[in-house]
């Protein structure tokens, strides 16, 4: 532990003096290399490169945002980071492996990267400056949160795993997301017991359907795309009524999008 923290200072010391963009710059740079170097080794390598992400991503987030981190910060500033690099390292192993999906791959993932960064930052110091602002950096994060549930939930389905573990991996994916999505709403120093709650009680919504969409005959992206729907709906209408402005128009807003999903999928089953 107190290595850890002699590594903090020291990172601390040496990145304030340099400007907060060339940080987010050079930490999406570092990342993308990274995962670029990962995608020349197959799969059975991930139980080296997953911890190697992980550690690597959390170093660099705490190089980026540095100043003002502090209590339940230490998790969600750094969440969206890691889950972005965890969720399109997996998800590249679906890809045929070429340099035509390699290299535009790699560059989505640096873009994705320097977006969430700058997004971590905002929820960091900048929140209280500009409303605007704030609302700017929900909509980036809430559309990663979407995008990453739906990469996730594709990798969960390509294992062909027990309904069982999918629900339990689905659901448990949902909740932490919407932790995550819960917490931005007031950006406390703790997580209050009602987030938790809905956020729980999202998840037990994804962890049944998934559940009861594993004995359906459909194709596994559909599926992912019909929980990514449903998490999607799920948790902007929570978020809204959470943040009291829930209005007739935002729901018939998500209403439309969990709606067009549900169309989509039945169509897809194969009867």
């Amino acid at each position: 532990m107190k290595q850890f923290n002699h590594l903090l200072k020291f990172i601390e010391k040496k990145a304030v003096k340099i400007e907060k963009r060339l940080r987010f710059a050079l930490s999406s740079l570092c990342l993308a290399l990274l995962l670029l170097f990962s995608t020349f080794f197959y799969f059975d390598k991930a139980f080296i490169f997953i911890p190697l992400l992980v550690v690597t991503t959390y170093v660099l987030t705490y190089f980026s945002v540095l100043e003002g981190i502090h209590d339940i910060e230490w998790f969600t500033l750094f969440f969206m980071p890691i889950v972005v690099s965890v969720s399109f390292y997996l998800f590249y192993f679906l890809f045929p492996v070429r340099w035509l999906t390699r290299l535009p791959f790699i560059v989505i993932y640096g873009i994705s990267t320097y977006a969430i960064l700058l997004t971590a930052n905002i929820f960091n110091i900048g929140v209280e400056k500009s409303l605007q602002l704030y609302r700017a950096a929900f909509s980036v994060n809430f559309f990663y949160q979407t995008v990453c549930s739906f990469l996730l939930f594709n990798i969960i389905l390509f294992f062909r795993l027990n309904f069982l573990y999918n629900a339990i991996l689905a659901g448990g994916i949902g909740f932490l997301l919407d932790i995550h999505l819960f917490w931005t709403l007031k950006l406390d120093k703790t997580i209050e017991k009602r987030l938790l709650l809905f956020a729980f009680l999202i998840g037990s919504v994804i962890f049944e359907a998934a559940s009861l969409m594993s004995f359906v005959p459909i194709n596994s992206t559909i599926f992912s795309l019909f929980l990514t729907g449903i998490l999607y709906s799920l948790s902007g209408l929570s978020y809204s009524y959470l943040d009291q402005r829930l209005f007739k128009e935002t729901i018939r807003e998500y209403l439309i999008v969990l709606g067009f999903i549900f169309v989509i999928t039945l169509l897809s089953i194969s009867w």
